[in-house]
């Protein structure tokens, strides 16, 4: 299929037998951007697009996720600690210096910032779509939906047999605009068979909430990182009618860094870069341009 406002050059890591796909557009400083579940690399397609020109835009396709391989549950450990070691392992293979801007939209968050908690010398500037690095907060209920899905039978066959997880987000995710035809067409193209859909499934399945999960200390450990960051200019755009990461998340990313600059979206939900592409991308392109990253000595002396 041809795939709507894709125009990028694909790339491919080795590890472990498996290939990971990314995008490596541009040249500059490097943009690492991090998606979730059940998206991929073209979740941020108009994001590379406006940025490609002055930045190094980096932003892999999770392993059973858009252009990487699919591997079935011999093959590949779908946790939690998998996902961050395979990001950990692509971005040093790139050689990254100490300049890495983060951008991470929902499990990309708790991904994206467990790197960052290992590397926290890199991060210079991070950006936050609807997503998490910590807990789910106390006054927040587990969505009835996503405990279908983690926990019963029926909620697994929906998943892989239906595709329900991938078909429901089409539908819900955004909320101010219809995604097109070609839009849900390309966000379902990696799960168009039911052993590709293992690992929407397994992101599903491995959500840790109690301290026996697996993937649950990793939580912990990211949580207390979170500290670190304080000073490292943050940038929130988020939409208020996600109905998993909701006004509860965002208040406990403000209540974190409460010298984060945000721009909440009353009308949009969980897909705020489809939402509010336009806006979302100008918020970035002002935030990177009033946050410029000093250059380093032994760079400046280059």
């Amino acid at each position: 299929m041809v795939i709507p406002d894709y125009p990028f050059e694909s790339h491919y890591f080795d590890r472990n037998g498996l290939r990971m796909h990314y995008l490596d557009e541009g040249g500059g400083d490097p943009v690492v951007m991090v998606h979730g579940n059940p998206t991929w690399s073209f979740y941020f397609r108009h994001l590379v697009l406006a940025l490609r020109d002055r930045h190094r835009v980096i932003v892999p396709d999770h392993i059973g996720c858009g252009l990487s391989d699919h591997p079935d549950q011999h093959a590949y450990d779908f946790r939690l600690q998998s996902r961050i070691d395979d990001l950990d392992a692509l971005l040093e293979s790139l050689n990254l210096p100490n300049r890495v801007t983060l951008v991470v939209h929902d499990w990309g968050g708790m991904i994206g910032m467990a790197y960052a908690a290992r590397h926290p010398e890199k991060i210079r500037r991070i950006v936050v779509l609807n997503t998490a690095s910590f807990h789910m907060p106390k006054s927040k209920s587990f969505p009835a939906l996503l405990w279908l899905g983690r926990n019963t039978a029926l909620g697994a066959w929906l998943i892989l047999k239906c595709n329900a997880f991938c078909r429901l987000a089409n539908q819900i995710a955004a909320k101010r605009r219809q995604l097109t035809q070609a839009e849900k067409s390309a966000y379902l193209m990696p799960h168009d068979t039911v052993p590709r859909r293992i690992s929407v499934l397994k992101f599903v399945q491995t959500i840790p909430l109690r301290i026996s999960d697996p993937g649950y200390d990793l939580v912990s450990a990211v949580e207390s990182s979170l500290p670190k960051f304080a000073d490292v200019p943050m940038l929130i755009i988020w939409g208020l009618k996600d109905f998993i990461f909701d006004h509860h998340f965002l208040a406990e990313w403000e209540r974190r860094f409460p010298k984060a600059e945000v721009h909440r979206y009353a009308r949009s939900g969980h897909y705020i870069l489809e939402d509010e592409r336009e806006e979302a991308i100008e918020w970035i392109d002002d935030f990177f341009a009033r946050h410029p990253i000093p250059p380093s000595g032994a760079e400046a002396r280059q």
